[in-house]
């Protein structure tokens, strides 16, 4: 497990954030509002890597890269907290969640007004390279660390995600089908579904021979 990243001294800014910022920045509805209060005890902005922190040149896609520690009230990862901390914050975040002893990451994939979040498992071992000839190679690397392992066989930034993102297409309808046929009464339509069902699991081992 990361317990700390290894970052120069001129990164560090281990600032204190007011959940109040957000949900008034945001103008929240209460039910929003309530989830910050509930969810998290403590925002703090860990780390600013750009040009003048770390001398890696930004680009137009990614100028800078935060790194927030975000400490929670319970052992979840509030994703809705997440999507509101992403549309204040006009920069690429990484972020770390603790609560007790346990630590788990995620980041946003912001391109073309898409945001695609990725999650680590709780106290699952994660690292992260932060070099890279600009900031914006920076991030695909921190990035790539989500990846999983079959995707990663990809040589291209934009294949990788593009594969990983069919991958989880195809594993959400399997499970999705699963979850049908095991609620399903009818033997006829159970027999579909399992046909269905199979002809899925062939396509996603398809595309994973393939890479």
């Amino acid at each position: 497990m990361n317990s700390e990243f290894k970052l120069p001294k001129t990164a560090f800014v281990n600032k204190f954030i007011a959940k109040s910022k957000f949900y008034e920045k945001a103008a929240l509805s209460a039910k929003l509002q309530k989830e910050f209060i509930d969810k998290i005890q403590k925002i703090t902005w860990k780390y600013k890597l750009a040009e003048s922190t770390v001398g890696i040149a930004k680009t137009a896609k990614v100028t800078e890269i935060q790194i927030f520690e975000i400490e929670l009230k319970e052992q979840v990862i509030p994703k809705n907290v997440l999507r509101i901390i992403d549309k204040a914050i006009p920069y690429q975040i990484l972020y770390r969640f603790i609560y007790k002893e346990n630590v788990a990451y995620a980041v946003t994939l912001k391109d073309s007004g898409i945001e695609n979040y990725y999650f680590s498992g709780w106290n699952e071992d994660k690292s992260f390279d932060f070099t890279g000839i600009d900031l914006e190679k920076v991030y695909q690397k921190i990035i790539r660390a989500f990846i999983t392992s079959e995707a990663k066989a990809k040589t291209s930034f934009n294949e990788i995600i593009d594969t990983d993102n069919k991958i989880k297409a195809i594993e959400s309808e399997i499970r999705a089908l699963e979850n049908k046929i095991s609620k399903e009464k009818q033997f006829n339509r159970k027999v579909e579904l399992n046909k269905i069902l199979l002809e899925r699991e062939k396509y996603l081992r398809k595309i994973k021979e393939e890479l």
